[in-house]
């Protein structure tokens, strides 16, 4: 297929790039390059990528496409909280916009980056695609109102699939520092302890990028009947596990001791989610990467890169990308750019008309 990428210089989008280049698909990228600079190693290549805002995209700018998978977003809850109203614009009604234009120009296929936090603070059962709706953040609630505005325009030409991850982690060119198993990984390299913001009890579903990845491609792949309209949670049971028990994991695999921050507490957040339904209907979709496996890829390209204390408490933290990104001048409120588009291109040549 002729596939879009929304959000294909992020975290996930320069994993999935590659494979689904890799897969024989026809690759264009849209970024609104807010990480470009912050490479994690060499970053994907042999595909043009453009850099817009999915708010403002047009028909004429989707035309001829078969498909578009919408990565794009204000990726987790710190950065979410800065101003829900910018959450909403971009997650809710920016991936809404890009999925109605889609439609009009033709697109038959659109696959959604939703998340399994828009269930909460779930409770003790493990959820499943037709549990309630239980979010505690804006950003969880973001994913909710998209995928009920997508629906929408759901049809016999516009099909619409909603891919819930787990709570990713794993290396990428794109590395992010923000998310559990890479934090306790990175905390443990560069500050030689595995500390824990939380008293650990928490659960949280698991799942590696390489393996999200596969099931956009899965997806894609799969007939209209199995995907149209319907929402994956995309993980495995075996990796839903306790904050702490990761914490022990990344202990033990580099032996840094786990510590707790003053004051840490229990976390709203905690959930347990059911992967039956994407093991039964998207056979295709083998998640291969263990959390085990995950720790000791990410320690070791950490290693290798050199990855500083600076990175890892800055140029790896989203929260701490935006923030500079605002303080500079070159985002506004609703995290539209500012000034020229060349401001948020990192080093020159960041940002090229084939990657």
């Amino acid at each position: 297929m002729r596939v879009l990428v929304a959000g294909d210089r992020g975290y996930i989008g320069a994993v999935l790039v590659p494979m689904l280049i890799g897969a024989g698909h026809d690759v264009v990228g849209l970024d609104a390059g807010w990480y470009d600079g912050c490479d994690f190693g060499p970053q994907p290549a042999g595909y043009q990528s453009r850099t817009g805002d999915i708010r403002d995209q047009r028909p004429e700018d989707l035309d001829g496409f078969e498909a578009v998978v919408n990565l794009a977003a204000i990726s987790n809850d710190p950065v979410g909280h800065l101003n829900p109203k910018a959450t909403y614009s971009v997650n809710a009604h920016g991936a809404a916009h890009l999925a109605q234009v889609a439609r009009e120009a033709g697109v038959a296929r659109y696959v959604f980056s939703s998340s399994c936090s828009l269930y909460g603070a779930a409770g003790d059962a493990a959820v499943t695609e037709q549990s309630e709706f239980n979010p505690v953040t804006p950003y969880g609630e973001s994913k909710v109102m998209a995928e009920q505005l997508i629906g929408k325009f759901a049809d016999d030409s516009f099909s619409p699939t909603y891919l819930r991850n787990a709570t990713a982690y794993g290396s990428s060119p794109r590395l992010r520092a923000d998310i559990v198993v890479n934090n306790l990984t990175g905390a443990a390299l560069t500050r030689g302890e595995v500390r824990l913001e939380s008293d650990g009890s928490p659960w949280r579903p698991l799942v590696h990028a390489e393996d999200i990845s596969r099931a956009f491609l899965a997806v894609l792949a799969a007939d209209r009947e199995v995907v149209h309209n319907e929402a994956f949670n995309v993980g495995r049971d075996e990796d839903v596990v306790q904050i702490r028990t990761i914490a022990t994991a990344v202990a033990e695999r580099t032996g840094a001791p786990v510590t707790f921050a003053e004051g840490a507490s229990a976390d709203k957040r905690d959930y347990r989610v059911d992967f039956s339904k994407i093991s039964e209907r998207l056979p295709d979709f083998r998640p291969l990467w263990t959390v085990a496996a995950g720790i000791d890829e990410l320690a070791a390209d950490m290693n290798r890169h050199g990855l500083t204390t600076a990175q890892f408490e800055h140029t790896f933290v989203r929260l701490a990308r935006i923030n500079r990104l605002k303080g500079e001048g070159l985002l506004d409120e609703q995290l539209r750019r500012t000034q020229d588009e060349a401001g948020l291109r990192g080093p020159a040549g960041a940002d090229r008309g084939s990657q």
